[in-house]
């Protein structure tokens, strides 16, 4: 696989090729962005894109979920 394409002059995009959005927070689990903010990565000025670079670190707690599973399931004892 090129990487070429993903070097260029400009901001570092946050992609880190594991493209899959997560049903609940609507967010690419690779990289913290919105959809929007994947599609439009490329039409963004640079203040922008540092913009959302600064807030990928916070939503990282968006992809914690408490596992189910059979023992999620169970009604406590008691």
């Amino acid at each position: 696989m090129n990487d070429e394409i993903w070097k260029r002059a400009e901001i570092e995009s946050p992609c880190v090729k594991i493209c899959v959005v997560h049903p609940e927070a609507r967010i690419c689990i690779g990289c913290l962005r919105r959809i929007d903010e994947i599609g439009g990565w490329s039409r963004m000025s640079a203040e922008e894109r540092r913009a959302v670079m600064a807030e990928l670190p916070g939503r990282a707690g968006l992809l914690k979920q408490r596992r189910g599973g059979r023992m999620g399931r169970i009604a406590p004892q008691g």
